[in-house]
């Protein structure tokens, strides 16, 4: 390894004054909720990813009137 590189990368010690500095600052639970939110943006984001065309993510179609002939629209419910 390079002597120049490894000066610049921070070690275990400096990873943990670093964390507990930032635990001082901010908080257990404001920290606590940016991992929440993050978690949750992730997982939005591979929902998104997936797309509507997956057949996992669609929701099944709760219409139950079947058209006879394709292209042919349903008609409308009577109104009382």
């Amino acid at each position: 390894m390079d002597p120049l590189m490894m000066w610049a990368l921070p070690g275990w010690q400096e990873l943990v004054v670093i964390l507990v500095i930032v635990v001082i600052i901010f908080g257990g639970a404001k920290i606590a909720g940016v991992g929440k939110a993050s978690g949750r943006a992730i997982r939005e984001f591979k929902e998104e990813l997936k797309g509507p065309d997956d057949p996992q993510t669609t929701a099944p179609s709760t219409d139950t009137t079947v058209a006879s002939e394709v292209g042919q629209e349903k008609a409308p419910e009577p109104t009382n």
